[in-house]
């Protein structure tokens, strides 16, 4: 299978601050990468520089042979990046309906019949179609986030960012998050890559796993073979078996 992402030693940062260094990784299309690591290791920081908000000082982004890393945001999200971020950025002042058509793109030709449009994915998140004329102020956490996930999808993108979908929001809303994930990426085959700090959950749906530590890759391989062996993810991660 083709690779969709090529990331080649990328180097990136904040001003002149180096957060990453020498990271290095790919992705199929139609594969879901789990990025995992310890707070402060540099995961936001790589999110962030596929999507064009950080400052890279080295290395290569590719996405289906374009050349990213010389693109700005706003041209990486018209070359296929949807991105979620943790702040979610949701027009708070526009209806649920209204942040899904200001953002709408058409699919790529030849792929309309997988087209993600607003009532497709007020099929996927029956809770935002109950709630289509209510303002993003009026909405729960998990229906922002919810929200947040489907403004990415009505870009119809060819990869997905997810920075920490299930941070924050109760129990009930993570299964249906969790679903709609899965969903989007196993039976939709969606590429993505889901920063998460519950490995277990986000191993379970995904192809492979790549671990930070200190802004390098401490760790890459199949993310089902990790999700079996506690002790590696107890010392890449500091998570017991009990609590992972």
């Amino acid at each position: 299978m083709a690779d969709l992402l090529q990331v080649q030693f990328l180097s990136a940062g904040y001003g002149e601050a180096v957060v990453l260094n020498d990271v290095s990784f790919s992705l199929a299309e139609g594969e879901t990468l789990a990025l995992l690591g310890r707070n402060g290791t540099g995961k936001t920081t790589l999110i962030n520089t596929l999507a064009g908000a950080t400052r890279q000082h080295g290395g290569k982004i590719t996405l289906a042979g374009l050349p990213l890393h010389t693109m700005p945001s706003h041209e990486r999200a018209a070359a296929g990046i949807g991105w979620v971020p943790q702040e979610r950025n949701i027009f708070k002042s526009l209806t649920v309906h209204e942040n899904l058509t200001a953002v709408e793109r058409p699919v790529r030709s030849g792929h309309a019949a997988r087209a993600w449009t607003p009532e497709r994915v007020y099929g996927l998140f029956p809770r935002l179609a109950e709630r289509k004329t209510n303002l993003g102020t009026q909405l729960s956490g998990g229906e922002q986030q919810m929200l947040a996930v489907a403004r990415a999808l009505v870009l119809n993108p060819r990869l997905l960012l997810l920075d920490e979908p299930l941070e924050g929001l109760a129990p009930i809303i993570v299964e249906e998050l969790l679903k709609a994930i899965a969903h989007i990426t196993r039976d939709e085959g969606l590429s993505a890559i889901i920063v998460e700090q519950h490995p277990q959950a986000i191993l379970a749906i995904s192809h492979h796993a790549v671990v930070l530590d200190q802004g390098r890759v401490a760790h890459s391989g199949p993310a089902q073979e990790l999700k079996g062996q506690a002790e590696l993810l107890d010392r890449l991660l500091g998570v017991s078996r009990d609590h992972a």
